[in-house]
């Protein structure tokens, strides 16, 4: 068996930077972590034959309807989301529901970073999501195609 006629191809970071694909996600009525599984594997590139884990590889993601996410159970008031300034007394929390009405699109995007890498790579991961409240995105020049899941 010639075993030379077979290699592991590694793609470069040159060449998947001009494969990205742009996808949309409609999020009304999804559950948030089920949403955000899916949306980390298109933005690490886990779902393309040609995946390396130390090259950004992925596709851009585009999720509209973000504050019509929701969670099962009863996490609205039970989940916390908890941030801190650096000072003594500066831990702050908020629950899912005060997020909802603050700041709709972190519930997706704080989601997402956390099932992405810790470290340079998952920090440029990361800005290839674009999270919007309505229906309306400034990315209709990337000819974005439609997700359905």
């Amino acid at each position: 068996m010639d075993t030379l006629s077979y290699k592991t191809v590694s793609k470069r970071k040159e060449d998947a930077a001009n494969e990205r694909d742009w996808y949309v996600i409609d999020a009304t009525d999804l559950v948030v972590g089920r949403l955000s599984t899916k949306i980390a594997t298109y933005l690490r590139g886990k779902h393309k034959a040609c995946y390396t884990p130390h090259v950004d590889c992925g596709d851009c993601i585009i999720v509209i309807n973000a504050e019509k996410v929701r969670f099962t159970g009863a996490k609205w008031n039970d989940k916390v989301y908890q941030r801190y300034s650096g000072y003594p007394g500066g831990q702050k929390e908020r629950t899912a529901k005060e997020m909802l009405a603050k700041k709709p699109t972190a519930i997706v995007e704080n989601a997402v970073r956390g099932m992405l890498p810790k470290n340079r790579l998952g920090r440029q991961m990361i800005k290839k999501l674009f999270v919007y409240t309505g229906a309306e995105h400034p990315h209709a020049a990337q000819k974005p195609e439609i997700l359905e899941l």
